[in-house]
């Protein structure tokens, strides 16, 4: 099912733990439908180029699965973890910073990825986080 142009609700849904469900409830479902508006906003301010999608939603089991807090956005459908083929990670936390995009944060991870995410729930304000994570621990991006 298409969510926008540009994403669908099983590439935000994705996971390779197949043996947990990760259906999405109403809530995160309208969590997801607005991650999906600001991930085509980050796709414009990449220059159009394609967004692969590491990890979107996880529901509880695939979140203990993979290691990480209750707290993760990723839970509540607000966060994404992903890959633009052709940018570094370091090219893409630029580009959304620069761009004024209302992210709630976006992190470097390990040089790897990035992480985006959005408020979670629609009238609060975006926290503007900007971090890198990696080996060296947790710390404002500069």
């Amino acid at each position: 099912m298409n969510l926008t142009t540009n994403f669908t609700l099983e590439e935000l849904t994705h996971t390779d733990h197949r043996t947990f469900d990760n259906t999405p409830n109403a809530e995160e479902l309208a969590n997801l439908r607005r991650l999906a508006d600001f991930l085509e906003q980050v796709k414009v301010v990449i220059g159009g180029k394609p967004i692969m999608i590491n990890s979107a939603f996880r529901s509880k089991a695939v979140n203990d699965a993979v290691g990480s807090s209750d707290k993760s956005q990723h839970r509540r459908g607000c966060a994404a973890d992903l890959r633009v083929p052709g940018m570094t990670p370091d090219a893409v936390v630029s580009a959304i910073i620069k761009s004024k995009l209302p992210y709630d944060q976006v992190i470097r991870e390990f040089d790897r990825w990035t992480h985006v995410s959005i408020p979670n729930t629609a009238d609060a304000k975006p926290r503007k986080m900007a971090l890198i994570i990696d080996k060296q621990g947790t710390r404002p991006y500069a």
